[in-house]
């Protein structure tokens, strides 16, 4: 019995979640109301309190999803030595091309406009700590830089239905992040 609870609580928040993601296609957040995705995801409204405060309170456990597995993406690589950069910025576009709707929408002006700042802090967080040969200072203008046109190049490339690989997006955003890009 006790399986089949939660298989059907997965189901619920799962339906929640993508009733969630579909509503922010067309509205934003502060337009999104119990009632309207209870009504899509086909969900009464007590099951959603059951789960959920509001909206926001979804929204928010989507977003720290992401956050968690971009942490553990960034943390199972060593950013020091050349390759390991490549092929991390690569696992991070995999990961991004495995659900480029919810990125684009979360990214998008529909979404919790602190998310991509969350995205940055992880990021940025990661990178100062793996910059050794720089002074604090510089390292945090150098992170802030870099990290700031690798999410703008990012959403370029899922607003633009990602034409390129994700190889070819890793060795160009690499590219950029470390000078090597001659036109």
């Amino acid at each position: 019995m006790s399986e089949k609870l939660d298989r059907r609580k997965q189901y619920t928040r799962k339906m929640l979640k993508e009733s969630m993601i579909e509503m922010l296609k067309e509205t934003s957040i502060n337009h999104v109301t119990v009632k309207t995705l209870c009504e899509k995801a086909d969900i009464n409204r007590s099951t959603f309190y059951t789960h959920y405060r509001d909206p926001y309170d979804l929204l928010m456990t989507i977003e720290d999803e992401i956050i968690s597995d971009l942490n553990d993406y960034l943390n199972s690589y060593r950013f020091d030595q050349d390759e390991e950069s490549k092929l991390m910025t690569k696992k991070l576009l995999d990961y991004i091309e495995d659900t480029p709707e919810t990125f684009r929408i979360l990214l998008n002006e529909n979404g919790d406009p602190a998310f991509e700042k969350r995205i940055m802090n992880v990021a940025h967080q990661f990178v100062m700590s793996n910059t050794y040969e720089l002074d604090e200072t510089v390292s945090d203008y150098y992170s802030t830089y870099i990290i700031s046109g690798a999410i703008h190049v990012i959403k370029a490339w899922i607003a633009s239905g990602r034409p390129e690989g994700t190889d070819d997006m890793a060795n160009l955003i690499h590219a950029f992040a470390n000078g090597e890009l001659h036109l």
